[in-house]
């Protein structure tokens, strides 16, 4: 499910499920244990998703197990997203194909988010599968996509293609797919040079809001 490496002070941790990186309990645990390592060896992190796929949301499987089962997977889900929001070092995500619904953000959580050309797709599906966007995707949502995409992103579950997902506020940079991993490698060997303590400190300042909302909601 994930491999880790490091590279100088950066972790790079690439998730590959063999499937679509559904977000399960097996990808919980194996991210989670990821960025406690990272935390204790690291200076920034690379998340990379698997050829074709980043991640494509929730394991629809899991969620289909009943109300508890869902739920206890979702506030899981919920929590990893904070920490990766709210992570005290430089987090570069590296996607080489679909991001969509919790995927999506998971993008959006991390700090620089590099994707490869081609025909990917990025977006919150939710309101066209009939759900709302729960706290935790929300104020991630508010927070990052670009003012002038929210609605159409986030209400009408627009999905975008690389160049329009970047304009809508999901990618920063989007690459040749062949140099998706030296891209993102550099980006966070860059951001790895800057004091790690003051770049934490950074990071809550600016979203602070969104964070305390996302706690108490998950409270």
């Amino acid at each position: 499910m994930l491999k880790y490496e490091m590279n100088g002070h950066v972790a790079v941790l690439t998730l590959d499920d063999g499937k679509a990186n559904a977000v399960s309990h097996a990808f919980v645990d194996a991210l989670t244990e990821g960025l406690d390592r990272a935390e204790q060896e690291a200076k920034a992190v690379v998340l990379h998703g698997r050829a074709g796929v980043f991640s494509a949301g929730f394991d629809l499987k899991e969620l289909a197990k009943g109300a508890a089962e869902s739920k206890a997977l979702v506030d899981r889900g919920a929590a990893l997203l904070l920490r990766v929001f709210s992570f005290p070092m430089p987090v570069v995500a590296a996607s080489a194909g679909h991001a969509i619904a919790a995927g999506a953000l998971l993008m959006l959580a991390a700090d620089t988010r590099i994707g490869a050309a081609g025909e990917a797709k990025y977006g919150l599906n939710e309101t066209a599968i009939g759900m709302s966007l729960p706290p935790f995707g929300l104020q991630i949502g508010l927070c990052r996509i670009s003012k002038r995409h929210q609605t159409e992103a986030m209400i009408q579950a627009t999905l975008y293609d690389p160049e329009a997902a970047k304009d809508a506020g999901f990618l920063d940079a989007v690459v040749p797919a062949e140099a998706l991993a030296q891209e993102a490698l550099a980006a966070a060997t860059a951001l790895a040079e800057l004091p790690t303590a003051a770049y934490a400190t950074m990071k809550l300042d600016v979203r602070r809001q969104y964070i305390d909302i996302i706690a108490a909601s998950l409270a």
